[in-house]
């Protein structure tokens, strides 16, 4: 394990930077897989944000904003800098930004055994909502989906 210091930088991801956010997504099992087409097009019209360290990707999130509702399609953290807050700091970021766009709510979609995930997002606040039954494939699996009134 990397030990950081708090100097972690949170910023808007760059096109140039979809190959390094793919390269911390492949090493994550329970990260949504995307394409490279999918990235362009969220950073392009989304909001896909970096934690950075000395110009080190440490982790990322991903989201979208409609109609003053936004919903947190990913949030990874690559392996060696994993249980260091590099997630609280992205999603309080995600959380900040919804704010002070006035969003009314954001959401998101967690694996059931997903226990890390879980216990961030309620530690921040986030309330189950629902279930999506046999949403996830690879090894197949229900979504809790969890939403944060603003």
């Amino acid at each position: 394990m990397v030990k950081i210091s708090m100097l972690i930088a949170i910023r808007p991801a760059t096109l140039n930077e979809i190959s390094a956010i793919l390269r911390i997504e492949q090493q994550s099992r329970t990260a949504s897989h995307w394409t490279i087409d999918q990235y362009t097009d969220l950073i392009a019209n989304g909001i896909v944000l970096i934690a950075e360290q000395a110009e080190v990707i440490c982790g990322f999130i991903s989201a979208q904003a409609v109609a003053g509702e936004w919903e947190i399609e990913n949030v990874v953290v690559a392996p060696e800098f994993l249980r260091q807050g590099i997630a609280t700091r992205l999603v309080n970021e995600v959380i900040k930004r919804a704010r002070r766009e006035n969003a009314s709510v954001i959401r998101l979609e967690v694996r059931e055994s997903n226990q890390a995930a879980r216990s961030l997002y309620e530690e921040l606040h986030f309330r189950q909502e629902g279930r999506r039954f046999a949403y996830y494939s690879n090894p197949p699996e229900d979504a809790l989906v969890y939403a944060m009134r603003l």
